[in-house]
Parts: C-alpha cells; structure tokens; sequence
C-alpha cells in the first residue's frame, strides 16, 4: 500500500498508508490529516483539499481538470503545482509523494 506524506504549511508531517484507488483527499480526511476537509465528499465542489505537489510527483498525478482549474480559482495561495487532493488518485507509483498543504488550511 502506498505511503503518502503530507506535509502541514508549519512543516509537520503527517504519513498515512492506504490502498491504491483512494484519493488524496479520502486519504488525509479518513486519517484525520488536519487542513483537509474535504467538505463537498470529493465531487470536486470546493477546493477545501487543496494541496500542492512539486516535481518528480507532479508528472505521476496527471493534469488538473478544467472542472479542478475552477476550483483551485477560489483558493488562497494558488500555485503552478496547486491540486486538488479530490481528484489525485494514488497509484502504487506515487508510493512516498510528498504532498504539502497551504498556509490558509490547518
């Protein structure tokens, strides 16, 4: 199973292990990963599971969504590597991504 680290804007780390085929967002919410909400369930509704993910992992996640692109438009802090953790879904590839989480979410 993969091991995902996020990473909290103060830099404390939370590492959860789940089963490839979650998402992000269902990753950090069912591990209590504070800063992640995940208010809409994962519809892809609100960007209360924003995160951001840099290079090398960025190229294993795929491209955001124009659907995600409107969302990540209400965020706070929006960068270049913004996401969604929603519509992340983790592959046994992404077994140790680093996912780090913005200031305005703890």
């Amino acid at each position: 199973m993969p091991t995902i680290r996020f990473v909290a804007f103060d830099g404390t780390p939370h590492e959860v292990t789940v089963p490839a085929g979650t998402t992000l967002m269902q990753a950090a919410t069912a591990n209590g990963v504070p800063g992640v909400d995940g208010d809409c369930g994962g519809q892809c509704a609100c960007a209360t599971c924003h995160c951001y993910i840099d290079a090398p992992w960025s190229a294993l996640t795929g491209a955001r969504t124009a659907n995600e692109e409107q969302m990540l438009g209400f965020s706070a802090g929006l960068r270049a590597t913004s996401r969604l953790g929603c519509q992340v879904i983790v592959t046994d590839a992404l077994d140790g991504i680093v996912v780090s989480l913005p200031e305005g979410q703890h």
